[in-house]
């Protein structure tokens, strides 16, 4: 490989092998100490031997995040360097990539799996002493240490467990304050749509969800976690003497000149309770039709759909597939002064201009199917309900799309035509669901690829199997990857859009409900009336370079034909 890669030649390694022989050492040892090549052509070398990259870590600064994947024992075992992850791939730098059984050793102990990178011996020696340090105690992170030395102050530095001393440390200690709110901070600046706070057996693990993928981050240390939890409580108006039982509550934050609502969960758990709060951006919401995703034959069928003047449309999905940011599009497209919408939701995430948007409350006995019956006696135009939960709300609503108004709604489904299914099963009859349906339209969430790293890429033949791609569309595709950039993090994908299936109701599936058919046959039909599937929508925004095979792979399992 020296020889392949011009470090050496042909003679001067014959040589070399000979004087080897005689004197009994390595190859490349010998040449080595007599400087014929340098210790960075072997690197290259073993590198291209197994086609890794090579890396000079001497040069880089590696994320503490990162670090933090391999413990220190691991580290100096195995003589390596974590240098990247991504979510569940790791790679790592060593010197000798030949050396399968500490790869495959390193795959099991990380659970993770592992990507190779070459160093030379003496970047790895010198970045094991300066990450992996023995030290006799750690140092914390800059942003905890204020807090730190007035808890030591306060408490003679140790573990504030006490209720009372935690909510006191909450109310009263300014350096928590700033350090709750930096996690906030930094989270919005990440884009992240949530926070997990979680309280494990000897850490307190801080983690965003950012376009639908869990990052751990830096969390604080362990002696913190009452006081983060008491003081976000009290943030939320959560009783702090409460800690057997989950609590809700909302906080209203100032990001710089932004005006954020965090949605707050407590949890209890073994090891304490679990805080995740989800971030609404008012300002930020995207409102238009085309940022959802919608490829232009689809967004065309979809504006018609909305701009009917009676009937049902619903919207199915999982939790978390971006169904209300639909309906809101739906709700900004349509809004105008001759129209009057009124919504019924649970949370409003979104306060939208010019629409009457009421609010859920069950406790003073507000309910969806009350606070429905109410609002159709204000002569509404557009009615969106939140979620159809029940047989009365579904009644009420197929009922009043019967009479002149157009209802959004959704549904958790997995599909389309399954809402029918869906509908049957609450108790709703077959001849209202098919007098009342317009359309049925399922949707998922995949990540785009960043538009300041993306480059053109050809999947291999693994990734492009699932999605059963012919010859001429391989040929044709644009395939793109993002190689991670400070834009996207090092993700190689930036902002999230939908895939979607369309399920138009016609006069022969109008039919097929009122005969309560299986969910299989009007999906049968559906697809003989031209609706194309989750993963047949997926693979022409992969055909055009907006997502990777992967991410369609992932959103759309299941939806395999």
């Amino acid at each position: 490989m020296l020889v392949d890669l011009g470090f050496l030649t042909a003679p001067q390694l014959a040589a070399a092998k000979t004087e080897a022989r005689d004197s009994g050492v390595g190859v490349v040892d010998l040449l080595l100490a007599n400087k014929v090549i340098r210790p960075t052509d072997v690197t290259q070398a073993k590198a291209a031997h197994v086609g890794a990259e090579v890396v000079h870590i001497a040069g880089m600064q590696i994320d503490p995040e990162v670090i933090g994947v391999v413990s220190r024992e691991i580290a100096r075992k195995y003589r390596v360097i974590p240098v990247y992850k991504h979510d569940n791939s790791l790679t790592i730098a060593l010197a000798d990539p030949s050396d399968l059984a500490t790869v495959d050793s390193l795959s099991h102990l990380l659970r993770a799996e592992i990507n190779i990178a070459v160093a030379t011996e003496q970047d790895i020696e010198s970045a094991l002493s300066k990450y992996y340090a023995e030290k006799k105690g750690v140092v914390a992170d800059d942003r905890f240490k204020d807090v730190m030395k007035d808890l030591d102050a306060e408490h003679g530095g140790v573990d504030v467990v006490d209720e009372a001393v935690a909510a006191e440390a909450a109310e009263a200690d300014a350096p928590l304050i700033k350090l709750v709110n930096q996690i906030v901070t930094e989270a919005f600046k990440m884009r992240a749509s949530d926070i997990h706070l979680e309280p494990l057996s000897k850490t307190f693990r801080v983690r965003y969800r950012i376009d639908g993928m869990l990052q751990e981050i830096k969390g604080p240390p362990k002696k913190l976690q009452a006081s983060v939890i008491a003081r976000l409580k009290i943030q939320s108006n959560m009783s702090i003497a409460e800690h057997r039982i989950p609590q809700d509550g909302r906080i209203q934050a100032n990001v710089g000149v932004k005006n954020v609502d965090l949605r707050v969960s407590c949890l209890p758990t073994v090891h304490g309770e679990s805080i995740v709060m989800r971030i609404l951006d008012k300002e930020g919401l995207k409102l238009g039709l085309s940022e959802l995703g919608f490829m232009t034959d689809d967004q065309q069928t979809f504006e018609k759909l909305i701009s009917l003047p009676d009937g049902i449309l619903l919207v199915t999905g999982p939790t978390g597939s971006g169904k209300t940011t639909t309906l809101y599009s739906c709700l900004h497209y349509i809004n105008r002064p001759d129209r009057k919408i009124i919504t019924v939701e649970d949370p409003v995430e979104y306060v939208l201009a010019g629409i009457n948007q009421v609010q859920v409350n069950e406790a003073v006995g507000l309910s969806f199917s009350r606070a429905l019956r109410a609002i159709l006696r204000q002569s509404p135009n557009v009615v969106m309900l939140g979620e159809i939960r029940d047989l009365e709300t579904a009644t009420i609503a197929i009922n009043a799309s019967l009479t002149g108004h157009l209802v959004f709604s959704t549904l958790h489904t997995n599909d389309a035509p399954s809402a029918v299914t869906r509908l049957i099963d609450m108790g709703v009859k077959p001849f209202l669901i098919a007098s009342s349906t317009r359309a049925l339209m399922a949707q998922r969430l995949v990540r785009k690829i960043c538009k300041q790293c993306t480059a053109p890429y050809q999947p291999t033949a693994d990734e492009l199997r699932p999605l059963n791609l012919t010859p001429e569309q391989v040929a044709s595709g644009k395939f793109a990857k993002g190689k991670g950039c400070s834009n996207c993090n090092g993700s190689g994908h930036r902002g999230r859009f939908g895939v979607f299936e369309i399920f138009v109701i016609d006069d022969e599936s109008r039919k097929l409900i009122y005969e309560k058919v299986p969910s299989s046959v009007l999906r049968a039909r559906a697809r003989q009336a031209g609706m194309r599937s989750l993963r047949e929508d997926g693979i022409r925004k992969v055909l055009s370079g907006l997502t990777t095979c992967e991410e369609v792979v992932r959103a759309t399992v299941g939806d395999e034909e």
